[in-house]
This record gives C-alpha cells, structure tokens and sequence, in this order.
C-alpha cells in the first residue's frame, strides 16, 4: 500500500477543536490510541492530553515487532494516525474534575504511507476498490454473547448468568441491568442502539446498533466488544464472544448484514421493484459470489477452533452453502426489508473475527460476483437441516469446511484471500492459523481421556 496520510482539511480543523474543546470540558487527562492486530484484538498506547498536536499528526511511535503478524525485529518503528472520527470520552472513567478518551487508528510506515499489515488499512483499500467501481459499502452486525459467573480471582467459571431463554424478561432474564448499562455506555459514545433482549441459550444476549459504512461499523464492532467485557467485569461478570462456549447450546453468532450502495444512481443497489423478490440483478450475483467464494474466507469470519463447533446442524448456525430469500437455515437469507432497507445477511460469521478482515472479504466476494455476473443458484425454501445427505448432494448443496483446518486450506487455495489482505498480511494470518490449528490436533484432550484411557 503507498498511499500516504491525507492531508488535514479545513472540516478537519473544525472536527479538531471541536474535539479540543470536550476535552477540556470533560478534564480529559490521558489519550488512549488504539489500533487492531490481526487477530481482530485492540492494542492500545496512552499518552498525556499534552501531546495532542503531535498525537493528530501521527507522530505517535510504537513497536510493530511486538504485535502479532506485524513486523519484524528489524523494521519495528510504526506510528499511530488517529481516526478523529472515533474520538469518544471514555464514560467509566469519569470522575470529578478527570476522565481519559481514546481514537482508534490506522498505522502507518515511517514514510507515511499506510502499513499493509493494518486490518483497517486493509478494509479502508477495499472500500477504496469498491468505490472505483462505482458502490458504497454498508454493513450491520449483529454480536452476541454469553455472560459467566466468576470465582473468586475474577476468572470466568461456567456457571452461566442466568437460566432465561430468548426474548423473556425479568426476573428470569439476570442480565437485564447490564445490557441497560451497556446501552448506556455506547450511547455516551455515539452509537444508535436499535434492540436489545435476551437470546436463545441460558446466559446468552444480543445489543444490535445501526448500521454504518464499512470502516465505521467495523470500528465500532470492535469497540462493541471492549465495552461489553469491561461494563461486564463491572458487575463482577465475564462476558465471552467465544463462539460455542457451552455444549449443548445455541452458540455465538454474528449476522453479518450487507448492502451496496450505487453513487451514479444514488440508490440502493440491491432493490429492483420488478423482480418477484424485488431483487436486483446486482443482489443476485453478489449472492452467487458469496456462495462461490464463502469456503475460501470462512478462515476470516470463522477463525478458531471453536468456531466450527458452532457450525454444525441443530442449533441455528448455518453449515450448508445455500441461500434463501427467508430461510434461516440457510447460509445467506434475504431480511423482509425491502427500498432502501433491502440487503443479504450471511450468517454463518462468528463474533470473535476481525471485523475488518470479515466485512473487507465478504464485500470483496460479493462484488466479485457482481463483476463477473455470476448467476445465482435455485433459492432453497426447505429446511436444510431436515435433509439427509442424499437430498443435499441432489440439489447441489455443499459443506462449510467443518474444521479450522480445513478453512485454512481453502483459504489458501482460494483467490480472495490474497486479493483482500495481500501477500504480507496473509501469509501472516495463514502461519498464525496454522500454529493454531496444529496445537489443537496434537493437544491430548479430556474426552479422549475419558473414553480411552481405561479403556485400552
């Protein structure tokens, strides 16, 4: 990536004062610069309110060697540009007279030009490519997640919150006031909360906010996930976004919802109000393209072992490349909205992917589908997890990769891997994976204990 740090703009001086002037109404005393690693985890270096001026010029160093999948020993020095978008007062730091804020950041090289191992550089390029073609990208999560019981050293056990199941209220739904907490805090921060409730599996919640352009939905997923753990850790709780923490259960999912937008017609690319589903032909082949490509980025939007433990058939998580226009068990559905609402969720993405990677290889395979005007397969409106494998096979539906394993192979081969994060970055996340993986099927487990150690 050459591009270099735009340039400050007079709205740029605008939104700086405005955000010199919270800070000095809200005694803003520490900075908190954050930025992404590879696996989707927010890093962080703190600095004094003093240094703000050199903080907006991105002059704020760090050691890239000591950050997973970034750079070697011997060219560490990477600095900080801050998003003065993301600028928000941190609102469990407020106290009398003192609280501390943050930005998230893109990093930069010591030339300036963007570090292509960044997960939001790397989704900022996508963007980027989308836009020469003529689309906006927008996207709307949906995150959900388990709350545990903790002992006395504040480690989760797995002893669930509560017993509650979906959409039921109080008393039965314990985590209630926190979701009320969360809600708080993110809106202190700038988000629009759109629902919150109780989900399917004891324990087990879901906060939707609305949807944005990609780069600001990724960002705030990301802070979505920091806020949920540290209100949680408040009331002596751990939230988890693991993606299949309890057998047995519903495990946690994230709804990735997608939509394109047309800048030449100024409307919403999907929505065509002649087709029987009102459905563009733009829809159709982004639909194809998602299916052509899903085995080749589920490594991005499933990424650990665990992942594929909640992908499997009986508890709502697809498994089964196929799409419907209101079949949920189908991998990627068409939501009943309709106009400018209109929009593809795929679903089998889990919430502990990097946002930026997910969205960046979701919307690179759909758009990919659009260009080479890839035709849709026959919607399925049955039930696919009633069906047994000959009736798969007969209509053309094939597996998800069930393991991590598997996932890291298809990604390998497949073309929107390399597309989407380049050489570097993905030849970083692919050795990462792969250490993964090999310390999971050389680990001696308590199952196979259990069923084998007596017994031969």
């Amino acid at each position: 990536m050459a591009t270099i740090a735009p340039e400050k703009t007079v709205d740029t001086e605008t939104q700086l004062e405005t955000i010199k002037e919270e800070i000095k109404s809200k005694n803003v005393e520490l900075l908190h610069l954050q930025f992404i690693d590879i696996e989707g985890q927010l890093k962080q270096v703190t600095v004094t309110v003093e240094q703000l001026a050199d903080v907006v010029e991105g002059e704020t160093m760090f050691d890239g060697s000591s950050i997973t999948g970034f750079t070697p020993i011997n060219q560490s020095d990477l600095y900080l540009l801050p998003d003065l978008n993301t600028f928000a007062v941190l609102p469990w730091t407020e106290e009398e007279g003192y609280s501390e804020a943050r930005f998230l950041c893109s990093v930069t090289n010591p030339d300036g030009t963007l570090f292509e191992g960044d997960p939001r550089n790397i989704l900022k390029k996508t963007v980027g490519e989308a836009k020469e073609k003529g689309f906006s990208i927008n996207v709307g999560p949906e995150l959900e997640f388990f709350l545990f019981e903790t002992d006395e050293k504040g480690q989760p056990t797995q002893q669930v919150h509560d017993k509650g199941g979906y959409f039921e209220p109080a008393p039965y739904d314990l985590g209630e006031r926190v979701r009320l907490e969360i809600y708080k805090t993110l809106k202190k921060m700038g988000f629009t909360i759109e629902a919150s409730h109780h989900e399917v599996a004891q324990g087990q919640h879901e906060i939707n906010f609305k949807f944005a352009d990609a780069i600001t939905t990724a960002d705030n997923a990301t802070t979505f996930k920091w806020v949920v753990k540290t209100v949680a850790q408040q009331f002596g709780l751990r939230a988890t976004f693991m993606p299949k923490p309890v057998f047995g259960e519903n495990g946690n999912g994230m709804h990735v919802n997608m939509s394109l937008f047309d800048e030449k017609e100024g409307k919403n690319a999907f929505f065509d109000e002649s087709d029987s589903r009102q459905l563009s032909k733009t829809a159709y082949s982004f639909i194809a393209g998602l299916l052509n490509h899903v085995p080749s980025f589920v490594a991005f939007t499933n990424p650990l072992v665990n992942s594929y433990k909640r992908l499997v058939p009986g508890y709502e998580a697809p498994c089964y490349i196929a799409w419907s226009s209101s079949n949920r068990s189908a991998l990627v559905r068409i939501p009943a909205t309709r106009g400018a609402g209109t929009r593809v969720e795929i679903r089998c993405p889990d919430p502990t992917a990097n946002p930026y990677y997910a969205f960046a290889s979701i919307a690179a395979a759909g758009i990919d589908g659009v260009e080479k005007s890839l035709q849709a397969p026959e919607e399925t409106v049955d039930d696919i997890f009633s069906m047994n494998e000959e009736v798969r096979t007969e209509r053309g539906i094939e597996n998800l990769p069930t393991t991590l394993g598997e996932a890291i192979q298809a990604l390998a081969a497949g073309e929107i891997g390399e597309k989407v994060l380049g050489e570097f970055a993905l030849n970083e996340y692919l050795s990462l994976k792969k250490d993964e993986w090999d310390s999971y099927r050389i680990a001696v487990t308590e199952w196979e204990l259990d069923n084998y150690q007596a017994k031969f």
